[in-house]
């Protein structure tokens, strides 16, 4: 069974700095017209710095859209035409002062694919020097280290609620416990 839909026109409701929402009308594989509504975002990448001392390195940070502090591996949004791994070691060196030896590529992740086109590709990093951070202007957080087994619990008892972080740290503890994590 054929389950795609055909486009059949499109018409933006609103163009930001960061998001555009459309308003699309789509065929359905049944012939039907249906609607759908899309988020536009350019993508953007996670990275969880992992130490020698088996510790991560997470920033804690106000979410305006949940009136909370969110603790989450460095992260960013792409810029236009950026390659995935150049946001990364950017994202990292501006929120955590880090520089890695290595950036390994944990793939991407759909956040919310039933309204929004965003893509995040997650890395870890590992080889940690310390630099200088260089946060945007409107960028404020706190940086933790955190030891592995705890962020992982962290995970699991709900107090890390960022989808890109949970993903990253239940895939940086499967690549441990596996072996493929290069020493």
């Amino acid at each position: 069974m054929n389950l795609t839909e055909k486009t059949i026109k499109q018409q933006y409701l609103y163009k930001g700095r960061v998001v555009a929402l459309r308003y699309d009308e789509v065929e359905l594989p049944n012939k039907e017209k249906a609607y759908r509504e899309v988020i536009e975002h350019p993508g953007g990448v996670g990275i969880i710095p992992y130490t020698d001392e088996q510790e991560i390195i997470l920033v804690r940070q106000y979410r305006y859209p949940y009136a909370e502090l969110t603790l989450e591996i460095p992260a960013g949004k792409r810029d236009p035409g950026e390659q995935p791994f150049t946001t990364g070691v950017r994202e990292l060196r501006e929120e955590t002062g880090l520089i890695a030896e290595n950036m390994l590529s944990m793939d991407c992740l759909y956040p919310t694919p039933g309204y929004c086109g965003e893509i995040i590709w997650l890395f870890v990093a590992t080889g940690l020097t310390q630099a200088q951070t260089d946060l945007d202007d409107d960028e404020f957080l706190e940086i933790e280290r955190v030891p592995f087994k705890t962020a992982l619990d962290w995970v699991m008892d709900g107090t890390i609620k960022d989808s890109k972080t949970q993903i990253a740290i239940l895939k940086l503890n499967e690549w441990i416990r596996s072996g493929k994590l290069p020493k």
